[in-house]
């Protein structure tokens, strides 16, 4: 897939294409039906397939104080996006300048005149143009005057739940992270470095790794079940998401405890992604740290008991659990339920 980071990089022979215009925040499961159909209709016609996305989310410039935190940030939604089978991908730099841009202006300039667009795909919610004045009704009108037809996907249920990236950044805001990879299509993870000073050293010692400062969406304070990579390498984990009551002061941290560890070679640019299986509690505030200390043994066996629920659970469906983008878009199988 080649990514084009302005609209003056998009060659002047580009398409006819098939287009669709999104944030794409999460490339969830409605995210992909569009996708793929824009694949296949570009397939189908000898165009090329293509998606236009936005960096920084537009409400970042719009509404800083409103701007959600993001489920999947730049570099992953290319990652998944790139796995779609796209042709190409355009991330248009979003300033208020370009928030200026009319509905009209926007079709013509950009979907008719630079990528010559043959179709475009789009929700029955989608708006665009200044002030989100360009209706799905008005695309349409567009459509017709400039020579492109507009394919409308009305919002994908799952389970009678609407699929979206609010509906999703609120249940991983709290702590539903199964709920949400359903929605989601595969597991939620984040990806940082080791924190300064905390959990990681030229050799390790200890089985416990402290993320350095995330600034997107991750799941609501608890203690979850967990895979965490570390460089190449992936563990059985349990990680704790929350500021640590137990020791008086609230200092608000992601610690990981692998399980099936060993003394391995980590820097502080070392990569670590965290996936998010199942939420096992709550945050507590322990009356003492061998309170905390007999609760964590506590986790890790029911960790252990998940996992190895887990292990039979994919021999015996013969399904993999993808937690990696470079799996693309899969369907995921049913995770076994807590162990008790």
């Amino acid at each position: 897939m080649r990514i084009f980071r302005s609209l003056e990089e998009v060659p002047a022979d580009f398409g006819p294409a098939v287009v669709t215009v999104g944030n794409f925040d999460g490339v969830h499961c409605g995210h992909q039906q569009v996708l793929r159909e824009v694949v296949r209709r570009a397939r189908d016609t000898g165009s090329r397939a293509i998606a236009v996305t936005f960096d920084p989310h537009p409400l970042r410039i719009l509404r800083p104080d409103a701007a959600p935190k993001l489920i999947t940030p730049q570099p992953l939604k290319e990652k998944l996006m790139a796995h779609s089978g796209l042709d190409a991908l355009l991330v248009v730099p979003f300033t208020r300048d370009f928030s200026m841009m009319t509905a009209e202006d926007f079709s013509r300039a950009v979907l008719a005149d630079k990528l010559r667009a043959r179709e475009v795909h789009e929700g029955e919610s989608f708006h665009f143009g200044h002030k989100a004045q360009g209706t799905p009704a008005r695309l349409q009108e567009l459509g017709r005057e400039l020579g492109f037809a507009v394919k409308l996907y009305p919002v994908m249920m799952m389970r009678g739940s609407p699929v979206s990236s609010s509906g999703i950044r609120a249940l991983l805001s709290a702590g539903r992270v199964s709920r949400a990879a359903r929605l989601l299509g595969r597991v939620f993870s984040i990806t940082a470095t080791p924190g300064r000073g905390r959990g990681y050293g030229h050799k390790y010692t200890v089985p416990t790794i402290n993320l350095s400062r995330y600034d997107e969406l991750v799941p609501g304070d608890g203690v979850y079940f967990t895979k965490t990579r570390v460089g190449d390498e992936t563990f059985d984990s349990v990680t704790n998401v929350g500021n640590r009551p137990t020791f008086g002061h609230e200092s608000f941290a992601i610690e990981t405890h692998l399980l099936n560890f060993h003394p391995l070679d980590v820097t502080a640019q070392t990569e670590v992604e965290i996936f998010f299986l199942r939420w096992r509690r709550g945050e507590i505030k322990f009356p003492s740290v061998e309170a905390l200390k007999k609760q964590i043994g506590e986790d890790v066996a029911r960790a252990q008991r998940y996992f190895d629920l887990l292990k039979k659970h994919s021999a015996l469906s013969s399904r993999r659990l993808a937690i990696s983008p470079a799996a693309g878009f899969p369907e995921m199988p049913a995770l076994p339920k807590n162990p008790t």
